[in-house]
């Protein structure tokens, strides 16, 4: 699991062979989100900024609700990494995932508020998972009444990850896990795929080079739906066999 506090490894000094300490991530904090607002606007905490905005009924009530992803501002979240193999301007501030429902009578209710699916980008070597413009992007959309959210990842391997919840027994249920990953080594792909309602999971794996997959089916045993807080790290998840 990535830490939420990292201090980046000691790098050795080629030519005098010295170890130089890199800069510390300072710990990620989350300040509480007000309970209800009359605009969407009005769940931003101080020194946050909203970063993603969708909006869709969720709850069925034939409202327009909204999913945001809101993200820190703070300066000391911002490290400088010249020098030292990463980008000039690092940013490891930590993201709150919401949603809000529209009240009937006005304004918004807090229905979820998430700081663990989208998980906090302390690697500077890797692509942040919701980087629009990276090569695998990730983002968040309401379809069909359905919350998903997509993680998209680039290193040794690169892939993207698409969870979809749907909100019922007052909870968002995971009811929906994609996943492609690709193996730039060797080019070999795999995918999985699994439908939480229906209990069906499908893996396939094959190579870029060729149309040719191996694909194989199969039933799970029936368990509560998980919740989007049990998931932790979306990038860390794994569904289960």
């Amino acid at each position: 699991m990535r830490a939420i506090i990292v201090t980046i490894c000691l790098s050795l000094c080629g030519a005098c062979g010295l170890a130089a300490a890199e800069p510390a991530i300072p710990a990620a904090s989350y300040p509480p989100l007000v309970k209800h607002a009359q605009s969407v606007e009005g769940f931003l905490p101080m020194e946050w900024r909203m970063e993603i905005k969708q909006s869709g009924d969720l709850n069925g009530d034939g409202r327009d609700d909204v999913a945001m992803v809101l993200r820190a501002i703070d300066e000391r979240n911002i490290i400088d990494m010249r020098g030292q193999g990463g980008p000039e301007k690092y940013d490891t501030n930590p993201r709150i995932l919401m949603v809000a429902f529209a009240n009937a009578v006005g304004g918004y209710d807090l229905a979820l508020e998430n700081h663990t699916l989208i998980g906090r980008n302390v690697e500077p070597t890797a692509q942040d998972p919701l980087d629009p413009n990276g090569v695998q992007e990730g983002g968040v959309e309401i379809k069909k009444g359905t919350l998903q959210v997509t993680l998209g990842y680039f290193g040794g391997d690169m892939g993207h990850t698409t969870f979809t919840f749907r909100f019922q027994g007052g909870r968002f249920a995971l009811i929906g896990y994609d996943s492609i990953n690709v193996e730039r080594s060797q080019g070999i792909m795999r995918s999985v795929s699994v439908n939480y309602a229906t209990l069906r999971m499908e893996r396939s794996i094959g190579k870029i080079s060729d149309d040719v997959n191996k694909v194989t089916r199969t039933k799970l045993a029936a368990k509560p739906l998980l919740t989007m807080q049990q998931i932790g790290d979306g990038l860390d998840f794994r569904p289960t066999k």
